[in-house]
């Protein structure tokens, strides 16, 4: 069984930073893309940034230039590097992964910026 587990969520100011993970455990060969979402009270869940086995990363247009998708396949870990931080900024932010042909979601971490 396949499970996504994220972390690295929490309270910052506004401006500050913040690295999210999501690792992927259970028994895997190997994982396809790894797309990060997040969902604000009340609205839709909504695409950040996605990256591919080989690296080659995408970004919403408004994700540009403050966050960051990387990757490391050894350990089977997606990351979000999240600076500059904005109050709009808070929502819950979900990791998916396509392994083995099946889509998986994390369960969720919270971040929250103060102004």
């Amino acid at each position: 069984q396949v499970q996504l587990v994220e972390s690295g969520g929490g309270l910052v100011q506004a401006g500050g930073s913040l690295r999210l993970s999501c690792a992927a455990n259970g028994s895997i060969f190997s994982i396809n893309t790894m797309t990060w979402y997040r969902q604000a009270p009340g609205k839709q869940r909504e695409f950040i940034a996605a990256i591919l086995a080989g690296g080659s990363s995408y970004y919403a247009d408004s994700m540009k230039g403050r966050f960051a998708i990387s990757r490391d396949n050894a350990k089977n870990t997606v990351y979000l590097q999240m600076n500059s931080l904005k109050p709009e900024d808070t929502a819950v932010y979900y990791c998916n992964a396509v392994i083995h042909g099946g889509a998986y979601w994390g369960q969720g971490t919270q971040v929250t910026v103060s102004s």
